[in-house]
């Protein structure tokens, strides 16, 4: 039986388990897509349209209006006139006229209602500019004439969301808590008078021209459209359910069942399609003015912010005669108002006051540009492809026009391009109706992912070989500007495109080193054969490594596989070094004597991570070690890095220990035996003690308990059992470099 700790397969697992052999490198130069339909922002748009497949065509402008201020929150806009509108408001509960001017985008305002409650919700414009108000946090329906109440009946519910003018000259009235649908006869609620307080019999309500049109279980009736087959559709909330009512009300048919949503808007069609747009929103999730704040300090910049928004939103088709189908969605964006633009669809939303489209003919969903306030609530069509915006925090109108011939541009978020490193070309791969020339590109560069601090100057790119480029330009987060002349073909689209960039080299570092105990040698087997076979994976991430540094490789896994013979006289070393950019890399290994002579390099440039080599012409004593590694090709010879590593002392130790004493006593029965010794060079590791009987045992813990020094001192205890018979022991010191020495005992 050998002894176990010097077992030729126990180190060689060891050395095994941790392996790694240097793996082909990463092409040097690195590209960063360019998406301007994820990497722009909507409120960094002007002129220009970002679709979802990332390319940029023609867009609108968006401008914000000059004006007084019309309210602390703005709830509806509705049209009242040529280049006239009212604006429902909070927490004032005043409804104002607005009178927009055109030739220099500026509007004046005017008091034409103040209702009772705090919130005016929702408008309809009457014949005769009569004004149907409601109201929140009472259900109130207000008619208003010339800026006085004329009438007011209170609804037994909270608050009414919608309005909706019918072809026969009512009204019906979408509330929430409970959620129901009342007919309005407005001859007879002009008729009923100023009335206080909540209206709780349906009788009354009936004196007064409200009548129950439908009701649904779901808490609130948000909003209401008529189809052109004269059915109406609502959908409600907390659920954001879809009903369908029949044009003479009852019960309702579900379009569509869902959870934790709201029906923000209903769009019908000619057809008697419609799209609705939904906001789902988590228990603990809030929109921005989705509630009416509880006081004016709510609304007090100071104040801590609320969390962002972390929802979601979708626009459903709903066709007259098939199944709903969901063509849009946004994550962390609220939709607010839906319109159509030409072919498209167009809606507005927060939070961040965001404009977007929908193509229906592409398929794809478009940005446009946006506010920079946190919500665009409401909008009205001004004819000649220009809406008026109502926009929220800070409050206020806007103008977002798509017939605008200024000139368009855009700036993109912060982009990471992963680490730090020069960067080169900037190239579109193609470009439809606007010619290179015409392209004005700009960047300005970072170390630091601040939105704010630490940017370079904006660089103008120069064009070279179809890209654009800069000398010099460096850092690891990238901006762009990108400007555009304003007579470009209606039809112009630009490809995303690709950034190319060098990151920064870094050094490789060394994760492993180690000394096998000398006397052990290791065949290594045949490496297999170069795969030629590239993985779908590869082909779609080129630049990402996945892992390699640590994946057990073809040549790794061949290596493991390798013999573990004893050879005496030879010491085997093996490291792991890893380089982050992948690069090639060559080793050299060298020793010196502790002390004064010169580096003896055993291995020059070679890519294996192991050396096995004589030790016999060495002279016993310490060594220093170092490791240095190179990189190498394809890594241009100028950008190469070498890097020295000192690593761990080696010892060459052919001198056997000496054994100082010995003791052989019986303890009644037992015997026992102990051995003490002493090494040169190296620490003691262990002894064996075999008697001649055949019974044996190995101590691998001295009697101070300690294995820590050159002299140390070894005892065994043999049962009266084991030495029946025996007439003489062996005993064999070891020290840590495998070296042994015996001696002989008589037993007595």
């Amino acid at each position: 039986m050998k002894f176990p700790f010097r077992s030729p397969t126990a180190p060689a697992l060891a050395l095994f388990a941790l392996l790694g052999v240097t793996l082909p490198a990463d092409p040097l130069t690195k590209e960063q897509d360019l998406d301007f339909g994820r990497d722009v922002a909507s409120r960094h748009l002007r002129g220009l349209a970002a679709r979802s497949d990332g390319r940029l065509l023609s867009g609108p402008v968006f401008t914000d209006l000059t004006g007084p201020k019309i309210g602390d929150i703005l709830w509806n806009l509705k049209p009242a006139g040529p280049n006239r509108f009212v604006v429902g408001t909070s927490p004032e509960g005043k409804v104002q006229e607005i009178t927009f001017n055109p030739k220099d985008d500026t509007y004046t305002v005017r008091e034409v209602a103040d209702v009772e409650e705090t919130h005016a919700i929702s408008l309809l414009v009457l014949p005769d500019e009569v004004l149907l108000v409601g109201t929140s946090p009472v259900a109130a329906l207000y008619l208003v004439k010339e800026g006085k109440a004329i009438a007011r009946v209170p609804l037994p519910a909270d608050s009414v969301f919608d309005l909706l003018a019918l072809p026969d000259g009512s009204v019906l009235a979408a509330t929430g808590n409970p959620g129901k649908i009342y007919k309005i006869d407005l001859a007879k609620l002009a008729a009923a008078g100023l009335l206080e307080g909540k209206i709780e019999n349906d009788a009354l309500l009936a004196d007064r021209g409200v009548t129950v049109f439908g009701e649904i279980r779901d808490r609130n009736v948000r909003r209401l459209a008529r189809l052109s087959d004269g059915a109406i559709v609502a959908g409600s909330s907390p659920k954001g359910n879809i009903y369908r009512f029949p044009a003479t009300g009852g019960a309702p048919l579900f379009l569509q069942e869902n959870r934790d949503a709201e029906v923000v808007d209903l769009l019908p069609g000619d057809d008697g399609s419609f799209h609705a747009a939904l906001v789902f929103t988590p228990g603990d999730a809030l929109r921005l003015a989705a509630k009416p704040p509880e006081s004016k300090d709510e609304l007090r910049p100071d104040r801590d912010p609320k969390p962002a928004f972390a929802g979601r939103s979708t626009v459903v088709r709903f066709p007259a005669n098939g199944f709903p189908e969901t063509i849009m969605g946004k994550a962390a964006i609220s939709f607010y108002r839906l319109a159509r633009q030409g072919d498209r669809l167009l809606l507005i939303a927060g939070e961040q006051g965001d404009a977007f489209g929908y193509d229906p003919a592409a398929r794809r969903s478009l940005t446009f540009a946006g506010s920079s306030s946190a919500q665009l609530n409401d909008l009205a069509p001004l004819g000649d492809g220009r809406f008026l915006l109502l926009r929220n925090n800070a409050p206020g109108l806007a103008l977002l026009a798509f017939n605008g011939t200024s000139d368009r541009s855009l700036e993109t978020k912060r982009l990471d391009l992963g680490q730090p490193g020069d960067l080169g070309a900037v190239r579109f791969p193609r470009l439809r109706g606007v010619a290179p020339e015409a392209i004005k590109l700009e960047i300005s560069t970072n170390y630091g992912n601040d939105e704010l601090e630490g940017w370079s100057p904006w660089t103008t790119l120069s064009r070279r070989d179809e890209g654009f480029t800069a000398e010099g330009l460096r850092g690891r987060y990238v901006r762009y500007r990108l400007t555009l002349p304003g007579n470009l073909p209606a039809d112009f689209q630009i490809d995303k495109a690709v950034q190319y960039h060098r990151p920064q080299n870094r050094r490789p570092s060394l994760t492993d080193f180690r000394v096998f105990p000398p006397n052990q040698a290791i065949v290594p087997a045949a490496e297999p054969p170069v795969n030629v076979v590239s993985t779908l994976a590869q082909l779609l991430f080129p630049n990402q490594r996945d892992g390699k540094d640590d994946a057990p490789g073809p040549r790794r896994g061949s290596f493991l596989n390798s013999q573990v013979i004893p050879q005496t006289g030879v010491q085997l070393i093996y490291w792991n070094v890893t380089d982050p950019d992948g690069d090639t890399l060559a080793y050299t290994f060298s020793i010196r004597p502790d002390g004064p002579g010169d580096w003896t390099d055993l291995a020059v440039q070679t890519e294996n991570t192991f050396l096995q080599f004589e030790t016999g012409a060495l002279p016993e004593g310490l060594y220093l070690t170092r490791l240095t590694v190179a990189e190498q090709a394809p890594r241009p010879a100028a950008q190469r890095l070498s890097y020295e590593f000192e690593t761990d002392n080696l010892l060459i130790d052919r001198t056997p220990p000496v054994i100082t004493g010995t003791q052989v006593e019986r303890n009644g029965a037992a015997l026992q035996v102990t051995v003490s010794g002493r090494d040169a060079l190296a620490l003691l590791e262990g002894a064996e003690f075999v008697l001649n009987n055949g019974e044996r045992a190995i101590v691998l813990h001295p009697l101070d308990g300690l294995l820590d020094s050159r002299e140390e001192s070894f005892r065994v205890e043999f049962p009266a059992t084991a030495t029946a018979n025996a007439t003489s022991l062996e005993v064999t010191l070891y020290d840590q470099t495998g070296n042994a020495t015996a001696s002989r005992l008589p037993l007595k």
